[in-house]
């Protein structure tokens, strides 16, 4: 048994976590607990179990991370993807949506809010999917961008955690794209919530370090064997599938990467002595060329 689930977990591990969160998320929300509570119940599951694969069938055993990798990337966890985040989300929104109302300007209703709240939350994956591709495109492309970017690519391995790394400025550019909108459209907290968890679950799955194939799923979702060749060090082989929860876009444009016969090698950027600790990571955008610098 113990023996064909390991043959098996690689095939069914994606779809079975995804779903079963989802399946949690609503029937936690059923029983009557806060929509909130509901939403990082599932996450923190979803979270959790991607862990626990991520030792029993890993990727690549040199991509385990130490102790410090997980204090690093904690740290950008909650600094930054959730301090941060609740900031943007609270303060700054809030604070827009007064001055647009005091200055008499409403958006009119365009936003489908009579739809189901899953065929929302579709509808806005695909919108904010757009909006990140051609955001993550010119983050490869444009210098300014790109050092901010680097950091988020500096890691030399891929794990769950390491979703969260990048720098705030960053992440705060990527919220006026994939969050902001929706929010002045006046989109229920239930799409946000469902949004939410699929977009974080499946950036755990993105950069986790386990065995995963999803077959035709490749052809629909950003997930870790497509991610991966994101994440290489060659420039022509990084830029590529830019997809943040979707790959439509790069199939779509023409960047859709995924070779048959080879796996990824080298991760990171191409200067190997890049800064990998928190603080030298929020300066070093700062420092031109850092980048870009070969090893000596």
């Amino acid at each position: 048994m113990k023996v064909m689930l390991k043959q098996w977990a690689p095939y069914i591990s994606y779809p079975f976590v995804i779903s079963f969160c989802f399946i949690l998320h609503i029937a936690l929300i059923y029983l009557g607990l806060h929509l909130t509570l509901s939403t990082w119940i599932a996450v923190f599951f979803g979270l959790l179990s991607i862990i626990a694969l991520e030792r029993y069938t890993p990727f690549r055993a040199e991509w385990i991370p130490k102790n410090n990798d997980w204090i690093v990337d904690a740290s950008y966890m909650v600094l930054v993807q959730i301090l941060l985040v609740k900031f943007l989300t609270f303060i700054v929104s809030i604070a827009l949506l007064d001055i647009f109302q005091s200055n008499g300007f409403t958006i009119k209703k365009i936003w489908p809010t009579d739809w189901a709240t899953g065929t929302q939350a579709i509808l806005m994956v695909l919108i904010a999917d757009f909006l990140r591709y051609w955001l993550h495109r010119l983050s490869h492309k444009w210098k300014p961008l790109w050092r901010l970017h680097a950091v988020h690519h500096s890691p030399h391995k891929l794990y769950s955690m390491n979703v969260g790394r990048f720098h705030p400025l960053e992440k705060s550019i990527q919220f006026i794209f994939d969050a902001l909108p929706f929010i002045i459209l006046g989109i229920s907290e239930n799409v946000l919530a469902a949004y939410f968890v699929f977009y974080s679950i499946n950036g755990f799955f993105q950069h986790c370090n386990i065995r995963v194939y999803l077959g035709p799923l490749n052809y629909l979702i950003s997930g870790p064997e497509l991610h991966r060749w994101h994440h290489s060090v060659k420039i022509n082989e990084s830029n590529n599938n830019f997809g943040n929860n979707l790959i439509i876009w790069d199939l779509l444009f023409g960047t859709w990467h995924l070779p048959k016969e080879i796996k990824v090698e080298q991760l990171g950027l191409i200067n190997r002595n890049y800064p990998l600790g928190l603080i030298e990571q929020l300066k070093s955008p700062f420092i031109k060329g850092l980048d870009q610098e070969e090893n000596d």
